[in-house]
């Protein structure tokens, strides 16, 4: 099983990769590549898209690389290969981001990327830190915390501890057109989206690689993931 990591020059590329080769440590039929290169994207069995910064710079650094922006669509879209985004890298999947102006997204799942909604004036921006993280699903996506407890309701959330605290570094958030496209949800000063999942496209808010054990459980569940 062929692994790629996207390197478009944006996000915490080595760190990433460090942590799903440590996901994948014994596994003799993983293979996990950082590449540049459109043509490794098209051979790949999943997809790994980091990222970090302003959205606008991300998706320019994605478009900037041959082939990239079709190699993806390809592979995700029409070949359904398991994708899964970091950060930015999350954020990018939206339809558009209103991070120094408005710019098109890949517009996989439908939504906007915005700046984070805080009514709490002691809570600051950036997010910065670890906060615990609690699954959708059947309670209906209420915006009160105690009604959502962490339900392990998809299998990218398996054998996760309740209430799973990760790590977050952000100023912006992806705001989904549709709730069904959301897979875990945390709250800072107001809910906003954790995780996002359509078909077999994934991604998370959050940094897995930052986040310890939890991260690395994740990323497990993602090598064996079959949509």
């Amino acid at each position: 099983m062929l692994i790629t990591v996207i390197d478009y020059g944006s996000g915490n590329l080595r760190s990433a990769t460090k942590a799903f080769e440590k996901a994948a440590a014994g596994r003799s039929d993983i293979t996990i590549v950082l590449t540049d290169k459109a043509e490794d994207v098209l051979k790949a069995d999943r997809i790994v898209l980091p990222g970090q910064g302003a959205f606008a710079d991300c998706m320019q650094g994605l478009s900037s690389v041959p082939g990239m922006i079709e190699a993806l669509h390809e592979t995700v879209i029409k070949k359904a290969r398991p994708f899964f985004g970091i950060c930015v890298g999350m954020q990018l999947l939206a339809t558009r981001g209103l991070e120094h102006g408005e710019h098109q997204g890949l517009n996989w799942i439908p939504g906007t990327v915005r700046k984070l909604e805080v009514n709490d004036p002691s809570l600051k921006i950036p997010h910065m830190g670890w906060n615990n993280i609690r699954a959708a699903g059947p309670q209906g996506h209420s915006n009160d915390p105690s009604l959502r407890p962490f339900v392990p309701s998809h299998p990218l959330l398996n054998n996760l501890p309740p209430n799973p605290f990760v790590y977050f570094v952000h100023s912006y958030a992806f705001y989904l057109d549709n709730k069904d496209h959301e897979l875990a949800s945390c709250d800072y000063g107001n809910p906003f989206t954790a995780a996002v999942v359509k078909d077999n496209i994934a991604g998370t808010q959050f940094h897995p690689e930052k986040s310890q054990k939890i991260g690395l459980q994740l990323v497990q569940n993602f090598l064996d993931w079959a949509p």
